[in-house]
């Protein structure tokens, strides 16, 4: 059997933490900034986890990942 091959969009979004969680940033802090309040701004710092449902999805594009 050939190898499976890594989704390289979702190489590049998501990333396995030694636990097992995927960890990903957060979406809607690239453009269009000046209509968005600051607080909006200020939340969507940081990186956050993949929710629970979608889990399953981005562990089958990422097959060799943690």
């Amino acid at each position: 059997m050939p190898k499976m091959k890594t989704k390289s969009g979702a190489a590049k979004r998501f990333k396995v933490r030694a636990s097992g969680s995927i960890k990903r940033s957060q979406a809607f802090k690239r453009h269009i900034l000046t209509k968005k309040t600051t607080k909006a701004k200020r939340q969507l710092r940081g990186i956050t986890n993949v929710r629970a449902c979608d889990v399953a999805m981005v562990r089958a594009m990422l097959p060799y990942a943690g």
